[in-house]
């Protein structure tokens, strides 16, 4: 018995020497951690590590990694039981929508989880505290945190409370045009299958990273994408080969008409 209260005293005592406000931050998600280092681990930005010369495992972009999976599967599963009468290519604009950088950035900041990022003075200078991606990635590693120490329930009700609830506010905004479930949707009803994106190049240091993707379409390479991320990429690629299944219609009709008038 007087282990146990001792080993709980020394499990507080290390929670009140962690550089964020545990307390404060579990208030805020509505999620009290049982390991509260899983929660520190989420709010270090790679930056971080710099000062504190730990290795770059300790930062949270393994959590991000398994918190986007979670994300993935929580809003599938969602969507599926949701919307029983849509079919892949509209529950994948509907997902696209709920997991974007845009919305997780966004309820990041409402949350007001940003303030307390951990990162290094290069990184707070540039205006990472504010950065887009850092705040989406930041919803995602703490959603990765919840499930390792509550499980998918805990993840769940995370999420419900966060983006489901305002799920059709957040379907109803224009802004966030997804270009890869529009070419679904097109290769899809063309009887082409799903078109398939391939990483062809990738540079530059972990914080200023660029992708080339290729996608391919009806088993053709049709066109290129570059971008700060691989998604950012797929979707300039998904864009590029819209509009090149476009000028292709459009020079078919041409083409057509043009035969119409040497004809006559």
């Amino acid at each position: 018995m007087i282990k146990r209260l001792l080993k709980r005293f020394v499990v507080r005592a290390k929670d009140d020497e962690l550089p964020i406000p545990v307390t404060e931050i579990e208030r805020k998600i509505d999620y009290q951690f049982k390991d509260k280092i899983l929660l520190l681990k989420a709010f270090k930005h790679r930056s971080y590590l710099n000062m504190t010369h730990e290795s770059a495992l300790e930062s949270n972009e393994r959590l991000e990694f398994l918190g986007d999976a979670v994300l993935d599967l929580i809003i599938a599963e969602h969507l599926f039981h949701n919307f029983p009468n849509k079919n892949e290519g509209e529950l994948s604009k509907k997902r696209s929508v709920l997991v974007s950088r845009q919305v997780l950035a966004q309820i990041t900041e409402e949350i007001g989880l940003g303030e307390y990022l951990l990162l290094d003075k290069g990184e707070e200078k540039t205006g990472g505290r504010k950065r887009l991606n850092n705040l989406a990635n930041l919803f995602e590693s703490v959603l990765g945190a919840i499930y390792l120490d509550g499980g998918l329930t805990a993840a769940r009700n995370f999420v419900n409370h966060f983006i489901l609830r305002k799920r059709e506010d957040l379907l109803k905004v224009k802004r966030y045009h997804n270009y890869k479930s529009e070419l679904l949707e097109k290769a899809q009803s063309k009887g082409w299958g799903n078109p398939v994106y391939q990483i062809v190049h990738e540079s530059g240091p972990d914080h200023n990273k660029q992708f080339v993707v290729r996608v391919n379409v009806n088993n053709r390479w049709l066109a290129k994408g570059v971008g700060s991320s691989k998604k950012k990429a797929e979707q300039l690629a998904a864009r590029n080969a819209l509009k090149k299944l476009g000028n292709n219609r459009n020079n078919s009709a041409r083409t057509k008409t043009q035969k119409q008038r040497d004809m006559s």
